[in-house]
């Protein structure tokens, strides 16, 4: 069944949703994106998403092309024409079309483009083994705050490290982890601190990863936000990702070298286990009351 696309103002079969080859988006990465998931018929950590998302927008000095009121109820109504009651909804801003040029005039109108992938979320069977991640140089841009669709670093390190064996990779920048290719990382030190990087340009500032951290205090887990070697996540009790598609994926492998003997850490599910029943229970429900 053909899904159907937001695109500026209307609703399209996907196969009809067509943006211009002039679409800075499309010539220059110029662009924001954010992704939302769904589970239990609701908009998981919402606020969170179009927080950032006009953060981004602002960043890059594209103008928010609906109110906040019409970007929820978008999300909404795009979930109920697709029947999405578990997946994703996936939204993308770019600055607008222009005949190509570097140099962009302030009055373009921005391109909003929606559309949603229905998905198990819940049932991740990478939850139960975990993943394998290598260690590669950093070359993204330096503004890795700004959720852009500059993806294809990221892109080219996981698709050549999946070539290889693993299941994504660990960027390293002066000695240190910065994030990995669409997630945050985290480790638990054998002493039983949560360690996350700490804010800044070097990492996307990820909205689970902000819940998992307020989760994790309330359990009364010690969390530090830090830079931290990849010395030190090969040494740690256990690690794990946190985004917005997979929660909380424990990793078990770094660079061939087991983290917790290679089986998932106690801690790790822990969490994964809180964030689901505290997002079960909370939420912002798609179907009207």
């Amino acid at each position: 069944m053909s899904r159907t696309v937001y695109l500026n103002g209307d609703w399209h079969a996907e196969a009809d949703a067509k943006v211009s080859v002039f679409d800075r988006g499309f010539l220059f990465a110029d662009a924001i994106y954010e992704v939302t998931a769904v589970i239990d018929g609701k908009l998981i950590d919402y606020p969170g998403h179009a927080a950032r998302l006009k953060r981004s927008l602002t960043a890059l000095d594209i103008p928010m092309p609906v109110e906040d009121d019409e970007l929820l109820a978008l999300h909404k109504e795009i979930a109920r024409r697709n029947g999405i009651t578990e997946g994703l909804i996936y939204l993308q801003v770019s600055r607008g079309s222009q005949d190509r040029d570097f140099v962009f005039p302030s009055d373009l109108k921005p391109t909003l483009v929606m559309f949603t992938q229905a998905k198990r979320v819940l049932d991740n069977p990478k939850w139960k083994t975990g993943l394998s991640l290598e260690t590669v140089a950093e070359g993204r841009w330096s503004q890795r705050q700004i959720k852009t669709v500059q993806l294809l670093y990221s892109s080219l390190m996981k698709t050549e490290a999946a070539r290889r064996g693993f299941d994504d990779v660990l960027f390293v920048e002066d000695g240190h982890i910065t994030e990995a290719s669409s997630a945050n990382f985290h480790i638990i030190t054998r002493d039983g601190t949560l360690v996350t990087r700490d804010l800044s340009n070097v990492l996307l500032h990820g909205i689970t990863r902000g819940s998992i951290l307020d989760l994790a205090q309330r359990a009364g887990l010690k969390v530090e936000e830090r830079a931290f070697t990849v010395d030190e996540a090969r040494s740690a009790a256990e690690a794990f990702l946190t985004s917005a598609t997979s929660f909380v994926m424990p990793v078990v492998s770094l660079d061939g070298q087991p983290i917790n003997g290679g089986a998932v850490g106690p801690q790790s599910q822990r969490l994964l286990e809180l964030y689901i029943s505290e997002r079960l229970q909370g939420g912002d429900p798609i179907a009207e009351t």
